[in-house]
């Protein structure tokens, strides 16, 4: 596992290649469209981010868009990351452009790992999330691809109101694929994703079981995304199984690959964390698009060191409300992104956690 100072260096950096994808999803954070957005980082733009990135010893970054594959550069992309011999990874969109010929050159080019997206495990229902046909059966034709290039796949699940209850058959479909590594997304309402139905505090806690029950298998890595609780409920799980305090700090990971975890360490927005925009504006996350300057005119140390809104959601003492009082904010912190999407305040309370701190006195119970 790299050993990153959170304070000092980002885990991992996602940079939003670009806008352009030719599909509809219903949740897509950035509403895409078909073509590109003018004024999107061109590849000189692109490989001087890369070598920004690299000298912050940051271990990982995503290129991801929109659709990573509409941009003719991604491959040089991918070789520029790896000759500053950082891990590589992209998320292209099902489309007529994925095919074996891609994934054998992002492999060529020295791409490490390949996310393909799987919302339902069933053909009908995913398209229509999708917005296209034909994009599920695509998508599982990539992943046999990928696993023939030798390149690792992962798929990534969107949760919302509608797919939560085929979670247990979204994990088999994934043991059945064989990915290496499975990302469950817990929607914020943004962009398109602002039309769909949410969850609530109690669904999650009725959905973080099944998880443990698939990470528990060991058939391959999990990561919970916008559901930091997550950790919380597993520290609780470990003090009821094995009678040991809940440690405050993120559970290990578990699975073949568990270097590949970026949970261990409580990776939250702006926390080990750093995005790129399209434009090249830089966010704690995608989904939380509160901009500490552009690549263009400030450095990426200067806005994820010495930035107002980078310390601040690396600072625990600054969080309000139930997450403010929390024993769990260390390896937990609540999603900064659903915060700031629900309440538009980034450091107030998850709206999609009911956990009650103890010694919450009568005045601030009220409030919460």
């Amino acid at each position: 596992m790299w050993d990153v100072d959170f304070d000092r260096t980002p885990f991992l950096v996602i940079w939003e290649t670009t806008q352009a994808c030719d599909l509809a999803c219903r949740h897509c954070r950035a509403s895409a469209i078909p073509g590109p957005i003018p004024g999107e980082l061109s590849t000189a733009e692109g490989r001087k981010l890369i070598d920004d990135v690299a000298a912050l010893g940051t271990p990982l970054m995503v290129l991801s868009g929109g659709d990573p594959a509409s941009r003719p550069d991604l491959l040089d992309l991918v070789r520029h990351g790896k000759s500053h011999d950082m891990r590589m990874a992209t998320i292209p969109a099902a489309t007529p452009r994925l095919t074996p010929d891609l994934v054998r050159g992002l492999k060529i080019a020295g791409l490490d790992q390949i996310a393909f997206s799987i919302d339902f495990p069933r053909e009908d229902l995913h398209d229509s999330f999708r917005g296209v046909a034909g994009s599920f059966r695509r998508t599982v034709d990539a992943v046999g691809w990928a696993k023939d290039a030798g390149l690792p796949p992962q798929i990534n699940s969107c949760i919302w109101g509608e797919s939560a209850k085929y979670l247990p058959e979204m994990a088999a479909l994934v043991e059945k694929l064989g990915a290496v590594f499975w990302e469950v997304f817990f929607l914020v309402p943004t962009g398109r994703g602002t039309e769909i139905a949410g969850l609530t505090a109690e669904r999650c806690e009725e959905l973080f079981p099944i998880l443990l029950e698939a990470q528990n298998r060991k058939k391959f890595i999990l990561k919970v995304t916008e559901a930091p609780h997550y950790r919380r409920y597993l520290a609780q799980r470990q003090e009821e199984e094995h009678g040991r305090a809940a440690p405050r700090h993120a559970p290990a990971a578990t699975g073949p690959g568990a270097s590949l975890q970026l949970a261990r360490r409580g990776v939250n927005a702006g926390n080990g964390f750093l995005f790129v925009s399209h434009l090249g504006e830089m966010y704690p996350s995608g989904f939380l698009p509160a901009s500490a300057g552009n690549v263009r005119t400030t450095s990426v140390a200067t806005a994820y060191r010495e930035s107002e809104l980078f310390r601040s959601l690396r600072n625990p003492a600054a969080l309000k409300g139930r997450c403010g009082r929390c024993p769990f904010a260390m390896a937990c912190g609540g999603s900064r992104s659903r915060a700031h999407a629900l309440t538009g305040d980034w450091l107030e309370t998850d709206p999609w956690c009911g956990y009650q701190p103890a010694a919450v006195n009568a005045r601030t119970a009220a409030s919460v």
